[in-house]
């Protein structure tokens, strides 16, 4: 329940990210930069409960914020090329990436079903990206599905580093936070610029974008990272890109073509699919549990 809520609430960041109108390294770096401080204090909160955070989760943490600084320009630059909706289903391609990585990391072995539902979910892909659709939605489709990959493979990195980290959630996010709005106010400059001074109501959003989904967002989904399988935690974040998807079509009046929303319908059944575990609910201490230990991604 805790990373569904977690999900539900950075569900809004697209739409945040659209509202707020300024380039995409704009929005990715305030996110981060306003989200600073009520993270460090959060952080201090934690660190007075449970003392000081070991060294390696401190590299492990600033290693997560640079690797998140890439997801968030990528991701803000799909938004622009595709709009909010499209380019958050396609920034959650992770669900694939994140189990074949957690199976060679983790041991979280990926089953049949999942390798039979990648080919299905980057059949998905190929709709979003208008290569046959003429009434394709976006300013370039093709860019924003290019960015929205890179997205994904960024964000798959940031999650397993998050997962690796230590049992605790403030800390982590917090050092990651700081390295992240670091990271990108470096490489904005590739990433067409950012402007360190906006006018309201950007600063208005941007706010509300780094309270809402960086801190509290991904404070509840950090905290239930270490506490799952990395796969179970990716598959619970689809909920974010089909609610952001109903949220950009109500409240900025996106209308993706019927072959793009039958591509999200693909990847979003695909990785459903791919997802589900086989094998029933064994006795003991794992029915408490739901899904059992031994079971296959």
């Amino acid at each position: 329940m805790v990373a569904i809520a977690g999900a539900l609430i950075i569900s809004t960041s697209g739409p945040m990210v659209r509202m707020a109108d300024v380039s995409p390294a704009t929005s990715a770096f305030f996110r981060c930069a306003y989200a600073v401080p009520p993270m460090l204090v959060l952080a201090w909160l934690e660190r007075r409960r449970l003392g000081p955070m070991p060294r390696k989760a401190l590299l492990t943490a600033y290693s997560a914020g640079a690797v998140f600084a890439l997801d968030l320009l990528f991701w803000h630059h799909a938004i622009e090329y595709v709009g909010a909706g499209l380019a958050t289903v396609l920034g959650n391609l992770q669900v694939f990436i994140v189990a074949f990585a957690a199976w060679a990391v983790f041991g979280e072995r990926p089953s049949t079903r999942l390798m039979v539902g990648t080919p299905v979910v980057f059949g998905g892909v190929v709709l979003i990206s208008g290569v046959f659709d003429s009434a394709a939605y976006g300013s370039d489709p093709m860019m924003g599905v290019l960015a929205g990959v890179a997205t994904s493979l960024s964000y798959a990195v940031f999650l397993l580093l998050m997962k690796a980290g230590p049992d605790r959630g403030a800390g982590p996010l917090a050092h990651a936070t700081v390295v992240t709005a670091a990271t990108i106010a470096l490489l904005s400059p590739v990433f067409g610029g950012a402007d360190f001074t906006p006018d309201w109501p950007a600063h208005g959003w941007l706010l509300l974008l780094a309270l809402g989904p960086q801190v509290l967002g991904w404070s509840l989904i950090t905290y239930s990272l270490p506490r799952q399988p990395a796969a179970l935690t990716a598959l619970l974040l689809l909920i974010q890109p089909m609610t952001t998807v109903g949220i950009s079509a109500l409240a900025l009046g996106e209308r993706p073509s019927v072959l793009q929303l039958t591509g999200c319908a693909i990847i979003v059944l695909g990785v459903l699919y791919g997802s589900r575990r086989a094998q029933p609910v064994l006795a003991g201490a794992e029915q408490d549990e739901q899904v059992p230990k031994t079971s296959t991604v």
